[in-house]
């Protein structure tokens, strides 16, 4: 099986040595998705909910840019740097998954990359 890179247009730039996405077959891996805007590359101020907001908007790109939407999803991985802000995360996750939800852990982490208070990544399914 071949796997082709992802790296749409409009989305924040990977800030490493690694691409955006990854298909192999008819699954979509997304990398990790930190509250960058893909317009300045700068983090999101203001807590958790607007940064989950930037997050899944920027999921959302990926997405798009392979036809996929959020129904799409099939696993999910959260992670935060404290697990208080969970309730306020899972308002803002619940906007963009709305029925038939996907697998998810949540998980919480000493830090994330700049300063961030909220990463997730996706798997989809074409």
């Amino acid at each position: 099986m071949t796997k082709k890179i992802i790296k749409p247009a409009g989305a924040v730039p990977a800030v490493g040595p690694y691409n955006q996405g990854v298909r192999v077959g008819d699954l979509l891996f997304c990398a990790g998705q930190i509250p960058l805007v893909p317009a300045t590359g700068q983090l999101v101020e203001g807590g958790i909910a607007p940064q989950a907001e930037r997050v899944l908007e920027n999921i959302k790109i990926i997405l798009q840019d392979q036809g996929l939407t959020f129904a799409n999803v099939v696993k999910t991985t959260v992670f935060l740097t404290n697990l208080a802000d969970f309730a306020a995360m899972n308002e803002v996750y619940a906007k963009y998954f709305t029925a038939d939800f996907p697998a998810r852990s949540t998980i919480q982490v000493a830090a994330l990359p700049r300063g961030a208070s909220v990463e997730i990544e996706v798997v989809a399914h074409y």
